[in-house]
């Protein structure tokens, strides 16, 4: 975990995104938001708390994402929502309404973040 200014998002992004290119699972807490990485390539932001998401990366190919920081505040362009049901993940996209469920994330210790 890592707390406050201690971090700079962009270099979180930057690091899940490369974990992702590499085909390796890692997860990340900083601050109120949740990234991790899986082995099949995808990456992911997460808001925990309000159930916020954005993917970050697709198998191993990094994705655009908005977001904005400064030294007090930190804005994200969050794709849609998610939820967890038992081992699926389940992304619902803000644009279009598409659902998306996805098997082998560590829906587990997310689910215990949130």
């Amino acid at each position: 975990m890592i707390a406050g200014k201690d971090f700079r998002l962009a270099e979180e992004i930057d690091y899940i995104q490369g974990r992702a290119a590499e085909r390796s699972g890692r997860l990340v807490t900083v601050g109120p938001l949740v990234l991790f990485s899986t082995e099949t390539g995808d990456a992911w932001v997460l808001d925990p708390a309000d159930h916020l998401a954005a993917r970050l990366a697709r198998d191993g190919d990094p994705e655009e994402i908005y977001f904005e920081e400064t030294e007090i505040s930190i804005a994200i362009g969050w794709k849609g929502t998610y939820q967890i049901h038992g081992d699926a993940f389940v992304f619902i996209d803000r644009d279009t309404a598409r659902i998306t469920t996805v098997l082998g994330y560590p829906t587990r210790r997310l689910a215990q973040l949130g």
